[in-house]
């Protein structure tokens, strides 16, 4: 059984992520790999993403779509993960074990997002 609060601790935790892309977006922009295109506006995108993602999850009507998006998100983010554990300068000051540990949290996160589709 899926706990309805867990659904808007999910939802408040990406309006939080997304909205930090906007204050601080030179992390965010330091994790992108520089092989994608246009770092800051990936940055937007996603921030932006997350927020909208978010709102929606806290709507009944719209949840399994948001919960659908943020799995899209989170698969399209992860080459970021990646990059961020294999790079040292992109690393944000965290130590190689927690980059680590992030690449499979995020199928975790996926996992979480599955249980609202």
């Amino acid at each position: 059984m899926v706990l309805p609060y867990s659904l808007y601790l999910m939802a408040f935790l990406y309006i939080l992520a997304g909205i930090n892309h906007f204050r601080v977006p030179r992390l965010y922009v330091k994790m992108i790999p520089p092989a994608l295109p246009a770092p800051k506006t990936i940055n937007i995108v996603s921030g932006a993403a997350e927020i909208i993602l978010g709102v929606l999850l806290c709507v009944p009507q719209l949840s399994s779509f948001a919960a659908w998006g943020i799995i899209i998100l989170l698969i399209a983010v992860f080459p970021a993960n990646v990059y961020m554990y294999i790079n040292d300068n992109a690393a944000l000051g965290l130590p190689k074990w927690v980059r680590l540990l992030r690449l499979p949290i995020q199928l975790l996160l996926v996992y979480w997002a599955y249980l609202y589709t």
